[in-house]
């Protein structure tokens, strides 16, 4: 091996660790007070507050999608008006975003009879580097935070808090692996962290979260033992509107 060749090496490794530090040690400075919008037809709005713990002032940019991450803030078309669109939030401070139910086409074609489900968008953008740290090396990351906006009409049946349990499951087969059909016959979504099934002979489970709309059926790849009766008891976790998990259990059909 030659020495330019080594250098050279040791170089590109440098670099790579140095980048790799600067991605560990980044962070977002805005704090969402939530993890879920809940939107009830008859509010006039609902509010959510960010806070900026970081040291910076820190521009924040918020917008409702439909679903479509890709879609571009000005090209979405949904019933829901977010202000302010934008905001410089200083450090240690809050901003409280309003986000509105607007009329028109789209909020006409809105199901009336079950829960919609949209995504709130906030994207933080840095401040540009200035005097001595703009002549360095710098990592400068733009954090964009996608969380839930369930849209609720009037006159749904039940409470959102007995959607879980209304779930129905059934043990199948998929691909030639063990795993879980759930059927949501409800008017609510119900968001799951985790499901499974357990007997006294084994258990096989599902870890990596998934959301039933109402009168959806989504099938879960099941990981462990592929012996599970159909006795066996199906346990989960599903998120609450407050963003908490709770715990069911229920009989396979």
């Amino acid at each position: 091996m030659n020495a330019s060749f080594s250098l050279k090496s040791w170089m590109t490794a440098g670099a790579a660790a140095l980048a790799l530090v600067a991605a560990m040690q980044a962070h977002a400075s805005i704090v969402i007070a939530g993890t879920r919008v809940i939107y009830n037809e008859k509010e006039p709005e609902v509010t959510l507050k960010l806070s900026n713990v970081g040291n910076t002032p820190t521009l924040v940019q918020a917008w409702v999608d439909n679903g479509d991450p890709r879609i571009s803030p000005t090209s979405v078309d949904v019933p829901f008006i977010v202000t302010p669109p934008a905001s410089r939030i200083e450090p240690g401070k809050a901003q409280t975003l309003r986000i509105i139910h607007s009329a028109g086409t789209q909020a006409q074609a809105q199901a009336q009879d079950h829960e919609s489900v949209y995504w709130l968008d906030v994207l933080e953008i840095p401040p540009k580097a200035t005097g001595s740290e703009a002549d360095g090396n710098q990592l400068q990351l733009a954090f964009r935070t996608r969380i839930k906006l369930f849209y609720r009409p009037d006159g749904l049946k039940g409470h959102p808090e007995d959607a879980p349990a209304q779930l129905a499951w059934r043990l199948v087969t998929q691909n030639g692996h063990p795993a879980l059909e759930v059927h949501n016959p409800g008017e609510y979504h119900v968001s799951l962290t985790d499901a499974g099934v357990f007997d006294g002979n084994g258990k096989a489970v599902f870890e990596e979260g998934e959301m039933v709309g109402p009168g959806e059926t989504r099938i879960l790849p099941l990981k462990g033992s592929p012996s599970v009766a159909h006795s066996a008891v199906v346990r989960y976790h599903a998120v609450n509107d407050y963003g908490g998990t709770v715990e069911g259990t229920a009989q396979l059909r």
